[in-house]
């Protein structure tokens, strides 16, 4: 073990940095799922909000789902149906108006989870045909329709559980004209906080980081070489000189000690205070909105790193995981920059306003995975963080729309963007030199929006998404890291990156 341990500590130090994270899911499109599906149901006990007080609805979910898919297959959950249970005390508002028929729109969040990773889908617009009103007892609406796919980006157990639903109720008198008023809407909530999954899907690996192709002087496959000595590790640009021989300069007692506290263990975790350090950088680039029918510009982001949280070298795998973390500063403030931004809201209102992406919770985390069994030792980059988006200063054709102070998206939302690269030779995007760092964004239902009136909807119908690939594509630069180490270093201090669309 010990001989493992001084040959994994020799391997070169990959630090670790993320680029500015954007609306982005770890749910994204893929290929077509293969695997078996059946039939998932969950009942769910809602109260919802009427006019005359809160409600108990009995909702059952139901829909045509795989037991399994692999990272990237779509899935698209067949045969859909809400069935919403309401008790003879919630009709009793309809038969006053003389209705004799009610029918719904039904409009369900659905909750979508892989390990630690949540995005929301909202399946919109599923009906329900009118129904003859009951003069006693409850009535069963049974809405159907059309759902968006899904895909998971992320092995795991994954689920599938409801979570807000909201119903649009006409109601219609025996002639079939609509009553006076015509629509009511009420939201609806779980009754309490016990999680019902629909549905659960274990999800495959599908594939391992993308390695960039051998040399030309590759020997034929299936001839055996020897193992390649691990190349030397360069002074990256902008870090000391001595940077990478952080590991390599640990003492044999050290080694020891790490032998002893792994006994029989492959994997080497070096304590952080022997590599940790921190750095800056700058992020910038661009995220679209596709709804709007446009790009907003985003950055330059100044990113505060601690890198090196956690370094575990696996000598047996032949691989090098390290986790950093990330701190966004604008004016002592977690948030990017403010950036304006016109659109054509529904395809012709021109629309301006200032948004802010604050940054929620704990650090943005950064995971690099690289293969070190490869002689040009291929990396991937994962930044996962929460973020909120907030909207002021909205103009629409010129006028201006007073949202108020805290028109935003009514959660924090996770953002994911992913960059790949290789060490030998220097390519694509490392976590020292940086690059470009790609993702698809997911944008929540918008809350606190409107000074009078509830602009709420307004802003959720026209930015917020359902977690397509089509949607919000977001594409950001970052910068060479300029290291606390070497402040005098080429990268120091660091550079605002130009934006690539």
């Amino acid at each position: 073990m010990t001989v493992d341990a001084r040959a994994a500590a020799r391997r070169p130090l990959h630090l670790a940095v993320g680029g500015a994270l954007v609306v982005a899911t770890a749910l994204i499109p893929g290929a077509e799922s293969v695997a078996a599906d059946r039939t998932a149901e969950v009942t769910v006990p809602y109260t919802c909000t009427f006019p005359s007080g809160p409600e108990r609805a009995d909702v059952v979910i139901s829909a045509v789902l795989p037991a399994s898919a692999a990272t990237g297959e779509e899935i698209h959950p067949g045969d859909v149906s809400v069935e919403v249970g309401l008790e003879q005390s919630a009709l009793g508002r309809f038969t006053g108006l003389e209705a004799a028929t009610l029918a719904a729109t039904a409009d369900l969040t659905v909750r979508n989870t892989v390990r630690e990773h949540t995005a929301d889908a909202s399946w919109q617009g599923l009906q329900a045909p009118g129904m003859p009103l009951p003069t006693e007892g409850g009535a069963v609406l049974a809405a159907t329709g059309d759902v968006p796919t899904v895909a998971f980006g992320s092995p795991g157990p994954a689920t599938l559980a409801p979570a807000g639903l909201t119903l649009t109720l006409a109601s219609f008198t025996e002639d079939g004209a609509p009553t006076t008023p015509p629509e009511l809407t009420v939201a609806c909530e779980p009754a309490d906080d016990e999680e019902r999954p629909l549905a659960r899907i274990t999800v495959r690996d599908s594939a391992g980081p993308t390695a960039p192709a051998p040399p030309p002087d590759d020997p034929a496959p299936g001839k055996e070489t020897p193992e390649p000595p691990a190349p030397p590790a360069p002074p990256a640009p902008g870090l000391a000189p001595d940077a990478h021989r952080k590991i390599e300069d640990l003492t044999d007692e050290r080694l020891e000690a790490l032998d002893e506290e792994n006994p029989g263990s492959c994997p080497i975790e070096i304590p952080p205070e022997w590599v940790m350090t921190t750095a800056e950088t700058y992020a910038a680039g661009y995220a679209n909105a596709a709804k709007l029918d446009g790009a907003a510009a985003l950055g330059p982001a100044f990113m505060k790193v601690v890198l090196n949280k956690r370094y575990i070298n696996d000598s047996c795998a032949s691989t090098v995981d390290v986790t950093s973390e990330v701190e966004f500063d604008h004016e002592g403030k977690r948030q990017l920059p403010p950036t304006k931004a016109t659109f054509l809201s529904y395809g012709f209102m021109p629309t301006t306003a200032t948004m802010v992406l604050e940054q929620v919770g704990p650090p943005a985390v950064v995971r690099t995975h690289t293969v070190t069994n490869t002689p040009t030792y291929p990396e991937e980059s994962t930044v996962t963080a929460q973020l909120s988006l907030r909207l002021y200063d909205v103009e629409v054709n010129g006028v201006p729309l007073d949202v108020g102070p805290d028109c935003r998206t009514e959660r924090p939302f996770e953002q994911v963007l992913k960059g790949y690269g290789q060490s030998y030779p220097p390519a694509g995007y490392l976590v020292a030199t940086g690059g470009n760092l790609t993702g698809y964004a997911h944008i929540p239902p918008f809350k606190g929006c409107g000074v009078g009136e509830n602009l709420d909807p307004l802003f959720t119908s026209a930015i917020s998404s359902v977690g397509k690939k089509a949607d919000n594509y977001t594409k950001m630069r970052q910068a060479p890291l300029c290291v606390a180490t070497n402040p005098d270093g080429p990268d120091c201090p660091p550079k605002v990156p130009k934006p690539q669309k």
